[in-house]
């Protein structure tokens, strides 16, 4: 994967939760809406995105208190910033559905 699309990926042990602790705490966030005994087959793709939406829309300590949308949204300003054509010709993208995103 590296070598095609420039992405590093990792493999960790089995049995070994304290080497992707970043999933584990995901995993954890996710279980207070979804317990491990749901049927998946019967949540549907709008549920599923109600879900997304709010947990990007939980403040984090490790964000200084943001929310993941914020720090997503100020990322992707930044890059768009620093892309030359953008200054010129580009207005910044706007969400039609204010909901999605706050800017």
């Amino acid at each position: 994967m590296e070598d095609g699309l420039g992405a590093r990926s990792w493999f960790w042990d089995p049995n070994a939760p304290w080497q992707k602790g970043a999933v584990e705490n995901a995993n954890k966030r996710i279980r207070r809406f979804v317990p491990s005994d749901t049927d998946l087959s019967a949540v549907n793709q709008q549920q599923l995105v109600a879900l997304a939406h709010h947990m990007n829309s939980l403040p984090r300590k490790c964000l200084g208190y943001r929310t993941p949308a914020e720090v997503f949204m100020a990322h992707l300003r930044e890059v768009a910033d620093a892309l030359p054509f953008t200054r010129h010709c580009c207005a910044r993208v706007r969400f039609s559905n204010p909901s999605m995103m706050s800017e």
